[in-house]
């Protein structure tokens, strides 16, 4: 009797993956990746990191009306400042946007690169066509910051990554009015002679359910060929985030197919956005080697077993 085969990933890769490559670009580029996606109505929009042939990011936007086949559009939607206190700190880039919505407004947490370290910085907009920059929210040496799409106990949330000497752990952290952030803390630490060993990061804005809030983060491990990255979750209280209820033991997508293996820095998987679907699928968008755009797909009642770890894995 042949024992029935388990998938390898809880995430499952849509088989026309990759959603976008360079040749999608209407325009040159060296590579694209790490889209935030928005649902309004029934389109999908993505808001994509493009990597431009001068070797800075910008942003481009992209729609479906399915949530797999993409178009870009011709013109990019947000340009690295040029002038102003955005345009010290942007010199280098603007990288890996994570979109939340609150409010009927859209607020973007990205990466401004400069000669001076990544900082977390804070855009608005309504469309996905116009933005107003808010603020630089955090100090040099932070990225992989993501908004919860709500108040708890009357402040804003964000995770992020800070960049220092210490262990690559994300942090959580409060404000009155998204400018000043402080009550800072630990949130959660790589685990020795795990998946995650090496560093950890926010990856998807946090997704609220009934068993907590749902993060969908990257965790490295690092190799004797380098460090594989890869998604894994973890759950928080709902009225003091600050708690971590579950976290899972085994990642739910690794790099595994040539276009995650392969490319300007191989094996990663690294998502900044995911969309809950009606029916409980989630298609989570993820940049795939920093060279090109996929998505996979899951039922959330599923990441929520494996986050939960009522699977034996």
């Amino acid at each position: 009797m042949r024992r029935r085969k388990l998938g390898r990933d809880v995430f499952h890769r849509w088989e026309g993956n990759p959603v976008l490559t360079l040749e999608d670009i209407p325009f040159r580029c060296n590579t694209v990746f790490n889209g935030t996606p928005v649902k309004l109505g029934r389109e999908y929009l993505l808001l994509l990191r493009v990597e431009g042939q001068q070797g800075y990011s910008f942003f481009a936007l992209a729609k479906s009306w399915d949530g797999f086949h993409f178009e870009v559009e011709e013109i990019p939607v947000l340009l690295p400042a040029r002038d102003g206190t955005f345009g010290v700190y942007e010199q280098g880039g603007i990288e890996d946007p994570r979109a939340t919505s609150i409010d009927g407004c859209y607020y973007v947490m990205y990466t401004a690169y400069s000669k001076y370290g990544p900082r977390i910085a804070l855009a608005k907009t309504e469309d996905f066509h116009t933005f107003e920059r808010v603020a630089l929210i955090s100090e040099p040496g932070n990225k992989d910051g993501v908004l919860f799409p709500e108040k708890i106990g009357g402040r804003y949330v964000r995770l992020d990554r800070p960049i220092g000497l210490g262990v690559g752990s994300i942090w959580i952290s409060y404000s009155e009015d998204l400018y000043a952030w402080g009550d800072s803390k630990v949130l959660l630490s790589p685990r020795e002679g795990y998946w995650d060993s090496y560093r950890v990061g926010a990856s998807v804005p946090p997704i609220k359910t009934e068993w907590g809030w749902l993060e969908i983060y990257h965790g490295v491990q690092m190799t004797s060929s380098g460090p594989v990255y890869r998604v894994g979750t973890t759950l928080l209280d709902l009225e003091d985030p600050s708690k971590v209820v579950a976290r899972c033991k085994v990642p739910l997508l690794s790099p595994r197919e040539d276009y995650e293996r392969i490319g300007d820095v191989p094996n990663v998987v690294f998502a900044c956005g995911a969309i809950v679907e009606p029916d409980g699928e989630v298609k989570m968008y993820y940049g795939a080697a920093d060279t090109c755009l996929c998505v996979a797909t899951a039922k959330l009642e599923d990441i929520i077993r494996y986050t939960l770890n009522e699977v034996n894995a």
